[in-house]
């Protein structure tokens, strides 16, 4: 076995270490999710701590970890009346992404149990988590039905397994651990909210703790063995303490002045439900125990708080988490009077202030740059100062985005098998069942039915004597289901003069930064193409993260001609690359203008073969016309047709605007298939 990195080694990541060590004294906490830029030790710290914890008894044999003290009376392996004891480590199970939801909760043997009427059970990640850790790491690119189950789990304490009415259900306790980049994509806000603590984990701007991490990094890799030996006697200590903090947490006092703080606190930050009260009432008693005391002080709540709520806080995907920690001590200083742990003018400090159980939570977001001053502007219009850091003339510095709403939604037609989301229609997994096929290797989705049929016809010639249905292997048959699938939206977004106006443009950015809350919302991946004086570019090349894509489309200044043609082809080239990484992924192509061409010998014919290209590729695709004023011309309509998909006007886009929007993008699909 492999020598882990020693958790007291870790350099910095106060925080992490500290909910990571609470959820060690009372798992009850809920778990942490661990967010952060790659390449900052968050599965380091994470695969570390499980050398921490204690030795966890278990019944000899059991495959589901009973307590001897305690054995689960539904145990499948049960029942453990007289069992043996025994001791083992605490495990920590990874569950890697790319799991299968039978890898995940355990398999039931399908044959037997028709045949057989037995439960022959093999268990799963959940079962050989039960008493100890699980870790997703990228948990946020976990698929969502992996996701549920995994939450439930959780929050249950148990699992269950359940095929055509056969079901197994087992104890499944465990500390839960996710660890995320953010630039690849944000979990749900309801599920960010079964996480009992979220920390935000970056890398030190401190040169002098760099090279320490550097420095204790390359000993361990020359001599992983006698680097942990180096740092035993702090793993040591800290797993002492562990085991002191578990045996004083039932002693711990949440007394009344204290859950006014907690509810306070959260009334004040609007956060939903009652979830985060009693994780913060778990997390401040823990902060206690940790501590080495029997009383919860009102910094074990203000503590609590910076772990708990952040990720609560957030209202879309675009909001970044963080907590005003000036709002946060005036709620809590409004119960100072009444409590008689505040009187000292110099309060213990408590775990926040070093050691491995430092203070912090999230720092106040800064706000994003200030809007331009008001500018219109055309292709040909005086060019106003650039923006800063600009190239080129006629460049008009960013403006915001107007207030998004919700869009109508958009879905590529036919029937597709890519990953599992919410735009369009699919073969999945997980949805209505619509027929039944022979199994391709592991049965996953029986269809009875469809099973019953096919052996029916064959029981006098097996012999069937008795009541008991003789069932083969070819005659299992899988259910085939339809769903829904995520797609690639690519934005071409038009950034030339034309569209420059302040109005027209924050207008526009809205509209597109609506499409991304619908794109963040149906589990897509999106990509950002901008277009504007003589070139276009990949503002985003496609990602999960959405609120990237949200970022750069605030940041995105206008001016100069319009290349549509220029635009078009990068859209060609970007798709053509995804079709071979992601060929399963199916492309909506979302071109955001007005429909005017400039620059170069016959701009419009340009754009026309450019969109041509998309068409006999079979590209869904769909025009934002943002033409505005009482005359218009009509070209983004032009387009449109050229591309085989449909236009849709700003005021169009909206879902309460007009009904049967899908419907259009599907007619232009079979006009032009047609054709």
């Amino acid at each position: 076995m492999s020598t882990r990195y020693p958790f007291t080694a870790v350099v910095g990541m106060d925080d992490l270490r500290l909910a990571l060590l609470l959820n060690a004294v009372s798992p009850a906490v809920g778990g942490v999710l661990v967010r952060g830029e790659k390449g900052t030790a968050k599965s380091t710290a994470v695969r570390a701590l499980a050398d921490l914890l204690p030795e966890v008894p278990v019944v000899a044999g059991c495959r589901f970890s009973c307590d001897p003290a305690t054995p689960d009376p539904a145990c499948p392996d049960g029942p453990h009346e007289a069992a043996a004891p025994a001791a083992r480590a605490a495990r920590m199970v990874e569950l890697p992404v790319g799991a299968s939801e039978d890898r995940l909760v355990g398999a039931l043997d399908i044959e037997r149990a028709l045949a057989e009427g037995v439960k022959a059970f093999e268990p799963g990640l959940l079962a050989d988590a039960h008493r100890g850790i699980l870790y997703v790491d990228e948990v946020n690119l976990l698929h969502d039905h992996l996701i549920d189950l995994l939450l439930d789990a959780a929050a249950m304490g148990s699992s269950y397994v359940e095929r055509e009415g056969v079901s197994v259900r087992h104890a499944a306790r465990f500390l839960l651990v996710g660890t995320m980049n953010p630039e690849e994509g944000e979990l749900r806000p309801q599920l960010l909210d079964r996480f009992g603590l979220t920390v935000e984990v970056a890398a030190s701007r401190e040169p002098e703790q760099r090279v320490e991490v550097v420095r204790r990094r390359l000993a361990y890799d020359d001599d992983p063995a006698a680097f942990a030996t180096r740092w035993a006697d702090e793993e040591r200590a800290l797993r002492d303490r562990i085991v002191a903090a578990r045996a004083l947490l039932p002693a711990v006092v949440l007394g009344d002045t204290a859950l006014l703080r907690i509810a306070a606190t959260c009334a004040a930050f609007e956060v939903d439900g009652m979830r985060a009260d009693i994780v913060m009432a778990r997390t401040a008693t823990a902060l206690a125990a940790w501590d080495g005391r029997t009383d919860v002080t009102a910094e074990d709540v203000r503590q609590a708080a910076l772990l708990a709520l952040p990720h609560r806080r957030r209202r879309n995907p675009f909001d970044a988490p963080g907590l005003d920690e000036d709002k946060l001590d005036e709620t809590l200083d409004r119960f100072r009077d009444t409590d008689t742990d505040d009187d000292d003018p110099d309060p213990d400090p408590g775990p926040g202030d070093g050691g491995p159980g430092g203070g912090g939570g999230v720092p106040p977001q800064g706000e994003g740059p200030e809007a331009a001053p008001e500018s219109t502007g055309s292709d040909e219009g005086p060019a106003s100062a650039p923006a800063p850091g600009g190239s080129g003339a006629g460049e008009r510095a960013a403006v915001k985005a107007a207030e998004p709403f919700r869009t109508k939604m958009l879905s590529v037609p036919g029937l597709g098998e890519g990953a599992a989301g919410r735009r369009s229609r699919a073969r999945t997994e997980h949805g209505r069942t619509t027929g039944a096929v022979r199994p391709r290797g592991t049965l996953t989705k029986l269809h009875l039915s469809a099973t019953v049929q096919a052996a029916a016809p064959h029981q006098k010639a097996r012999g069937r004597t008795g009541a008991g249905l003789v069932v083969r292997r070819d005659d299992l048959r899988q259910a085939t289901r339809e769903g829904r699938e995520g797609n690639l939206v690519l934005f071409a977004v038009d950034a030339s003069g034309s569209m420059a106006a302040r109005q027209r443009m924050s207008a526009v950015k809205g509209a597109v930064l609506s499409l991304l809350l619908d794109a963040y919302q149906r589990r897509d991946k999106v990509g950002l193409i901008t277009f504007r004086g003589r070139d276009a570019e990949v503002a985003l090349p496609p990602t999960s993260s959405v609120d990237a894509a949200a970022a750069r489309l605030e940041q995105l200044p206008t001016g100069g001609r319009t290349p549509l043609s220029a635009g078009l082809l990068k859209a060609h080239d970007v798709l053509r690359v995804e079709r071979l990484r992601d060929p399963s992924r199916r492309p909506l192509l979302v071109v955001v203008t007005d429909g005017r061409a400039t620059g170069g010998k016959d701009p419009v014919a340009l754009a026309a073969r450019a969109a041509r290209l998309h068409a006999a590729e079979g590209t869904a695709a769909v025009v934002v016309d943002c033409e505005t004023g009482p005359v218009r011309l009509g070209l983004a309509g032009d387009l449109a047709r050229e591309l085989g998909g449909t236009a849709v006007t700003l005021d169009e886009l909206r879902a309460d605007s007009i009904a049967g929007l899908v419907r259009d993008v599907q007619a232009g699909h079979a006009t032009r298939r047609a054709a």
